[in-house]
This record gives structure tokens, C-alpha cells and sequence, in this order.
């Protein structure tokens, strides 16, 4: 509109590897936005995504499909996938048009899993470059399986990608730990978890791996790899079970702080309403996902025999 002020928007960028729970994570925290009164937008960014369980206000897949595009070109899934990317960031008009009427939306952008996109290849960060000019603020919410944390020699090669993810997407971010209601099923970890999202003293690791005789032989370079994330100290990660309001609070806090997003009265209002109600309360999330609250409330029977009792 001629002479209207440009509305700026927030969002968040879901990237991660494949499995780690980014549609997932974008349904869950749809789900929470609405509950606070956000009007959200989904945008599926993934052409290889298939089937998405949440309302998607924007689908790549309209402008170019993976499957064709392996056809076409005889490209594998992971050629083909970063032809997808390279060919969205050479269309950035069609997304823009998807995204101007949109305005008012808080965004979440469901990410192809496609590690290479978010540690040296140039598409999805040229992508998240253009859309700053469109004053649309985002943070990198990166998705990490929790399960690397019950393996130390996993967890430094994640702590490495985390940080090289960092650094090339040059966005605000927050490294998210996943799925830590399954955390249990993995094993036994060596260490309290605190020690994990705190990243704290990583020579403790060079100890545990040094007991294994294959790691032995790389200790040195696991020492290097392990001087290099200290000496940046970047990489540290927030907890996030995807079925705990208060996960999800905690992850929002920790996003609408790296991008700026300002609480609204209402939202605020709507938040605390939702905690308090959280207290004694049974949360979790039906087979759609959806949210849905139990509360606890005693009936005038029991109230009575307590009374009797008392």
C-alpha cells in the first residue's frame, strides 16, 4: 500500500539435520503461538517434505519439486535438494509475493534437513540475507537429537556442525536439544545434563573418549576440535521436549530475545494465564498433536469427605 509505514515481521528459521525434528518441532510451537494469541504462518521450505501435519500457509513444493527435479536433471536426493534451494534463491520474487500478504504473521520456516545448507553452502543463507532486506527478522532455531549426548565422540562431532552452522548462517540462534522426553531410551549419560547445554569443560570428554582404544589414536585431534569450540564459545543449547508447555516457553523466551520480538499486553496476559493453569494440570499433545489441558479440578463429593475428615 502507497504510503504505508513497512510492517516488520518475526520468525523463526527450523534447520537441523534429517530426524532431528524440525516438522515436528514447527507443529508444537504453531500450536503454543496460537494458544498466545499469535497469528501464525507455517512455510515449508523443504521440497522433500511430503505429508505435513500442520496448516502450511506457504509450500515450496508449489514452485519446484524434488522429484522432478531427480528426474529431470538425473540428480540424487541430495543434489537434487541443493537444485531445489539454488532454485528458490534464483526466484526469491515468488516467495516474496507468497510472503507480503502475510504481513502481521509470525513466521516459522520449516527447513530442508540438508546439513551442507547451514555449514558452507551459499542458497539458504543467501535465502535468510534477502529476506532481512524484506525487514523480516529471524533467528536459527537448530534442531540437534539428544541421543548424541549419550555418545561423546558424537556429541564434539555436533558441537563442531552446531558451531560451523553458526557461523555460516549468520543469524541469532539457539542450538536446541530434542526429543529429551526419549533421552532415557538412549542410555546411560556420563555426565549431568547441565554439563551438555552448558558445554562446559570439554576435557572431560578427551578423558571418557580416551578409555575407548579406537579414540585413543585421536586424541590429539579431538583436542584440537575441542580448543577450537572453547575458543569461539558460542555453542551451548536449551533442553526442549516438544510435549512440555514449559519447554516450549522456554524456547520462545529464548528466541523472541535473539530476534527482538516484543511481548505484546494480550500475549503476556495469555502466557501467564496458561502457566498458572499449567499448576496440577495434565499436559500433553493428542494424536494430531494439538494441545489440549486436563485440569484437576476436585468435585463437591470428595471436598465434603475431606471436610468430614477434617
Amino acid at each position: 500500500m502507497a504510503g504505508a509505514a513497512p510492517t516488520t515481521a518475526f520468525g523463526q528459521a527450523v534447520i537441523g539435520p534429517p530426524g532431528s525434528g524440525k516438522t515436528t518441532y514447527c507443529l508444537g510451537m504453531s500450536e503454543f503461538l496460537r494458544a498466545l494469541g499469535r497469528r501464525v504462518a507455517v512455510v515449508n521450505l523443504d521440497p522433500a517434505n511430503e505429508g505435513l501435519p500442520y496448516e502450511c500457509a506457504v509450500d515450496v513444493g508449489e514452485l519446484v519439486g524434488l522429484g522432478d527435479v531427480m528426474d529431470a536433471l538425473r540428480l540424487g536426493p541430495n543434489g537434487g535438494l541443493l537444485y531445489c534451494m539454488e532454485y528458490l534463491e534464483a526466484n526469491l520474487d515468488w516467495l516474496r509475493a507468497k510472503l507480503d500478504p502475510l504481513r502481521g504473521h509470525y513466521f516459522l520456516f520449516d527447513c530442508p534437513g540438508q546439513v551442507e545448507l547451514c555449514t558452507h553452502h551459499g542458497a539458504l543463507r543467501s535465502i535468510f540475507s534477502q529476506m532481512a532486506k524484506w525487514d523480516l527478522r529471524l533467528t536459527a532455531v537448530h534442531l540437534v537429537d539428544s541421543h548424541y549426548c549419550t555418545d561423546p565422540a558424537k556429541f564434539i562431532s555436533v558441537l563442531c556442525t552446531s558451531l560451523a552452522t553458526m557461523l555460516h548462517v549468520e543469524l541469532p540462534h539457539v542450538n536446541l536439544l530434542s526429543k529429551m522426553d526419549l533421552i532415557e531410551h538412549y542410555g546411560k549419560l556420563a555426565f549431568n545434563l547441565d554439563y551438555y547445554t552448558e558445554v562446559l569443560d570439554l576435557s572431560y570428554l578427551l578423558d571418557h573418549l580416551a578409555s575407548d582404544p579406537f579414540f585413543r589414536h585421536y586424541r590429539q585431534l579431538n583436542e584440537k576440535l575441542v580448543q577450537l569450540i572453547e575458543d569461539y564459545s558460542l555453542v551451548s543449547f536449551i533442553p526442549l521436549n516438544i510435549q512440555d508447555k514449559e519447554s516450549i516457553q522456554r524456547v520462545l523466551q529464548a528466541v523472541d530475545k535473539a530476534n527482538g520480538y516484543c511481548f505484546g499486553v494480550q500475549e503476556q496476559r495469555s502466557l501467564e494465564a496458561m502457566m498458572s493453569a499449567a499448576v496440577g494440570a495434565d499436559f500433553h499433545f493428542s494424536s494430531t498433536l494439538g494441545i489440549q489441558e486436563k485440569y484437576l479440578v476436585p468435585s463437591d463429593q470428595s471436598v465434603e469427605q475431606e471436610a468430614m475428615q477434617l
